[in-house]
């Protein structure tokens, strides 16, 4: 199989028309199938160990992630990934479900909390996964890649600086370049929603309204790239300029349906991590309401007590 050529056009000369069963047959890149593979294994070895230990461990989190892993695997283990080569609106799926959908769901299964939890102490004066892993998290290189003022440019630039550059048509010439666009695709919607969704431990903590406004700052800029690519009259990104005869496309239209996509898909994450903001909101209301609850209990009520003997004194004072 011949990986040469732009947009490596050796491997997509014999692609038959793009249908959904084609797209979704098994196959795609073995470097996401192994790293699919080991996301799966270590996560349901953490859960198993913690409940072996007596710990429960949400449900919930462990479906997040096994979803988030298989998002992955959907676009880059299966004829996606080959079509991807060839056609623009096949490649902006990819893009936008492994930047945008896949990095929601992953964060969801909370895996710094999981492994923070599940990997063993070194103990006194050693330093083992887990003290790596907290030094990490407490480094000022992770406080950089995490604050807003560099994850959203950087979820921006990944957009226009990429795809209006010659860099994506040198990326795409291989198979090693297209990996690591993906790789990064995939690193930068997770260091931009990490902060947002707020579940594992990290650098940044902001307040529920300023994360939303962070979400918000960033969505505008894919819509107005994807209306950008549907107004284009000419095909602007060379690598699908000359999509192969056997797919029976035409390039222009098939960039627009990119754009379309890139302008649709920007609305699907907002609407989810509303959903988990608004739900994470309530559920710490409710847990702040059953603390000063409980510290009522223990007072028997004494804050009330003293209201109540304030405003006898008044009475008395009073008369």
């Amino acid at each position: 199989m011949d990986h040469s050529g732009h947009g490596m056009d050796g491997m997509n000369m014999d692609l038959p028309p793009f249908t959904l069963g084609r797209g979704l047959e098994f196959g795609g890149d073995p470097v996401f199938l192994i790293g699919c593979l080991l996301g799966l294994g270590l996560y349901g070895w953490a859960v198993i160990r913690l409940r072996r230990r007596g710990d429960a461990w949400p449900v919930g989190r462990t479906v997040a992630w096994a979803l988030g892993v298989v998002s992955v695997a959907l676009v880059m283990c299966t004829g996606l990934n080959d079509y991807g080569m060839a056609m623009f609106s096949v490649h902006m799926v990819q893009h936008m479900i492994i930047s945008m959908l896949s990095p929601i769901l992953l964060l969801l299964g909370a895996p710094v909390t999981l492994a923070l939890r599940a990997l063993p102490a070194a103990g006194r004066g050693r330093k083992g996964p887990r003290e790596l892993l907290v030094a990490l998290l407490h480094s000022r290189y992770m406080r950089i890649i995490t604050h807003p003022a560099f994850t959203i440019p950087l979820f921006i630039a990944s957009l226009y600086a990429l795809y209006f550059s010659p860099l994506f048509d040198f990326l795409m010439e291989s198979r090693a370049g297209h990996i690591g666009m993906m790789v990064h695709f995939l690193a930068v919607g997770l260091v931009f929603f990490w902060p947002i969704m707020g579940v594992d431990p990290g650098p940044h903590r902001p307040g529920y309204v300023m994360r939303m406004l962070e979400l918000f700052a960033g969505m505008p800029f894919h819509a107005f790239f994807g209306i950008a690519l549907m107004m284009a009259s000419e095909p602007m990104v060379h690598t699908f300029l000359n999509p192969p005869a056997s797919l029976g496309i035409d390039a222009l239209s098939d960039q627009s349906a990119a754009g379309g996509i890139a302008w649709a898909f920007s609305e699907i994450p907002s609407v989810v991590v509303l959903i988990a903001l608004v739900f994470q909101w309530y559920k710490s209301e409710e847990r702040q309401s059953q603390r000063a609850d409980r510290a009522a209990e223990r007072n028997g009520d004494k804050d009330l007590a003293d209201y109540n003997a304030y405003l006898a004194s008044l009475n008395a004072r009073g008369q």
